[in-house]
């Protein structure tokens, strides 16, 4: 048996780089030698998103497309989507009672997202439980393994909790631990240098950006504010374009010469932006050209969904099933 990875996405716009070092790269790498559910969480992205169902809907298609196109092969990793799953929604019914109000309270990465997307004086229940909605998506597959961004780390920390307080409680070791794995790089900064890249803060660089695009996303990218005149001596720390070709250019060593230049005077940011610019497209422009191919057959796309979905189902059922047996649930 293939150890279980569980891992996904909300279908509220397309992909960018964020996504793709935080864990759809892991994704890629892994799908060989695990065995991969890939969750399009349509029914969480409704938790902020109720009143536009259509922009989630619409963005199935997206989503599952950067998929495709970052090279996820759907003859080895089930690609579904959350709502085609009622047993993950019971799940989660059972599981809301063995998680408090002021746990999920203190959950950080709720805590950050609410103050992001200004809920406090609207926050709907949906949002602040969702993950439990999380930890039922997780292990209703029995996954070992969870690749995601390390924002995701007490999502999965809350999970293991939840699993553990099961196991207490009725008696059995029914779930087992889930591991959280990092991307190839830690938090990847927007191209304005205040927060992490989000498509709801407009600083991402998506998948399916075309070159001219990207050049004109790099060319806004922040870099070091005193840094007026070439000579002058730049900072490193905080500049996004090194921040950017730390984790994309594998030219290791000449990005460390060209810090030590930038550090020292004598080298512009245009330079260095012209560099990136060229990485980002080596990397992009074949992800760009799948996505293209398989967009001229939506319908094919979707069907790939639909046939997850039901192979999906099948395992969450028989995980349903045998915890309402533990639970002693139903007649």
């Amino acid at each position: 048996m293939k150890p279980i990875i569980l891992t996904g996405d909300r279908p509220t716009g397309p992909l960018h780089l964020g996504h793709y070092v935080g864990s759809l790269k892991n994704r890629v790498d892994l799908q060989d030698s695990h065995d991969q559910y890939i969750i399009i969480a349509d029914v969480q992205a409704l938790t902020d998103n109720y009143n536009d169902t259509t922009k989630v809907r619409d963005n199935i298609l997206q989503v599952t497309l950067d998929y495709l196109a970052a090279g996820i092969d759907p003859a080895k990793s089930t690609i579904f989507v959350q709502s085609e799953l009622p047993e993950l929604f019971e799940m989660t019914t059972y599981f809301m009672n063995l998680v408090t109000v002021a746990r999920l309270e203190r959950n950080p990465t709720v805590k950050t997202e609410i103050q992001q997307k200004n809920l406090e004086k609207s926050l709907p229940a949906g949002f602040l439980t969702y993950p439990v909605s999380q930890a039922a998506d997780i292990l209703g597959f029995k996954a070992n393994l969870v690749p995601a961004g390390e924002d995701q780390n007490p999502m999965i920390e809350q999970t293991n909790e939840i699993a553990q307080r099961f196991n207490h409680i009725y008696k059995t070791d029914f779930f087992k631990p889930v591991k959280g794995m990092a991307g190839v790089a830690g938090r990847l900064p927007g191209i304005d240098g205040k927060a992490k890249m989000s498509k709801s803060l407009g600083n991402a660089i998506y998948l399916s950006d075309t070159a001219d695009v990207i050049k004109k996303k790099v060319q806004k990218m922040y870099t070091d504010p005193g840094h007026l005149k070439i000579e002058d001596p730049g900072k490193v720390e905080g500049n996004v374009v090194f921040s950017f070709l730390d984790v994309f250019d594998p030219r290791k060593d000449e990005v460390a010469a060209l810090k030590e230049h930038y550090q020292r005077g004598g080298l512009g940011d245009g330079t260095l932006k012209v560099r990136l610019t060229e990485v980002l497209n080596t990397i992009i422009a074949p992800m760009r050209e799948r996505r293209e191919q398989y967009a001229q057959d939506p319908q094919a796309v979707l069907k790939i969904c639909k046939e997850g979905s039901l192979k999906a189902q099948e395992k969450t059922r028989q995980t349903l099933k045998e915890m309402k047996a533990i639970m002693g649930v139903g007649i």
